[in-house]
């Protein structure tokens, strides 16, 4: 899934535009990270990435389009999904890239910081829900991968199964401050594929024992 239309900074041509477009993306998730959304600024940025301000102000405009740029360029370099061969194997995967990614110093403060943001700007959240999207329908064939197996039930919604491993993760990270270790990634992986087997995400609740 791409991000449509025209907004400023969702087109991507390559040579110098991209140098440009890599050094503001990475510029701006050191200001999210360091400072929040409230504080980043659109100057602060071009100061940080080494460009001029009217290149920033014009290709991406306002805070909230760079901030949707930002989460576009994050999903689009994540690492590709892994397949193991067995559910389990599969979704441990996902989560230990998932706690690797939150337990990261930088990675972690920038996805708190646009989390709270996306709380109240709607531009934001839309942004943050199609960066999920995205990685969510990366992983989910790996769910009817099981189904085709016999691993799961048949009808067994992929994407929830897929949301249902990394929502543990960002729990620990935003609310309860528990240690986000591989332990922890594993246990989410292991309680989502236990319900899965056990029908918990087929549709329309048909399979449930």
């Amino acid at each position: 899934m791409e991000f449509e239309g025209a907004d400023p900074g969702t087109v991507r041509p390559g040579g110098r535009t991209a140098r440009v477009r890599a050094s503001v993306l990475r510029a701006a998730g050191d200001a999210l990270a360091e400072h929040g959304f409230a504080h980043l600024d659109l100057a602060d940025v071009a100061r940080r990435a080494e460009v001029g301000k009217t290149t920033v102000y014009r290709r991406w405009g306002t805070v909230t389009g760079l901030v949707a740029d930002l989460l576009l360029d994050m999903a689009e370099q994540s690492l590709p999904r892994t397949e193991t061969g067995s559910l389990l194997g599969d979704l441990r995967a996902n989560a230990r890239l998932v706690q690797r990614t939150l337990a990261d110093p930088r990675q972690g403060a920038l996805f708190k910081a646009v989390i709270a943001a996306a709380t109240g700007e709607a531009k934001t959240a839309e942004a943050l829900h199609r960066f999920y999207d995205i990685r969510v329908e990366e992983w989910a064939p790996c769910v009817q991968q099981a189904a085709d197996r016999g691993e799961v039930p048949e009808g067994t919604d992929a994407h929830e199964v897929i949301r249902a491993v990394s929502a543990p993760l960002y729990y620990r990270l935003l609310t309860s401050g528990a240690p986000l270790d591989e332990a922890a990634a594993d246990r989410a992986a292991e309680a989502a594929a236990a319900a899965a087997r056990a029908g918990a995400y087929v549709r329309g609740g048909a399979g449930r024992k």
